[in-house]
């Protein structure tokens, strides 16, 4: 469990953006928080990217996605399911680019 915690706070601060966030925005204000949350969806995975050193972290855009579901029936109508798919390439992008920056640093260090 210790081996897992910078990906279990990383879920854990998602799971308040994707959850309590939309309580704030008002009926007009729908666009701009999806667009609020995939900006979120991508530099958390990128964050987890850089400071993660498990593989596991491949498997948090499809977590993501997963938990954005119950949150459309929520917040959004049913319309707004396409957007899982836009999380789970958001973030896989953020994993790739976090997971670049993870290399490069790792490289720096060793020279």
């Amino acid at each position: 469990m210790k081996r897992y915690l910078k990906e279990i706070i990383i879920l854990i601060i998602q799971l308040l953006v994707l959850y309590i966030l939309p309580l704030f925005a008002g009926p007009a204000d729908t666009m701009g928080l999806v667009v609020l949350l995939i900006l979120y969806t991508f530099i958390l995975p990128l964050i987890l990217g850089i400071i993660s050193n498990n593989n596991i972290r491949f498997l948090y855009p499809i977590v993501i996605s997963i938990l954005f579901i119950p949150s459309v029936f929520i917040y959004y109508n049913n319309s707004a399911l396409i957007y899982t798919i836009w999380f789970i390439v958001d973030a896989y992008i953020g994993i790739f680019i976090g997971s670049l920056i993870h290399i490069i640093i790792n490289k720096l260090k060793k020279k």
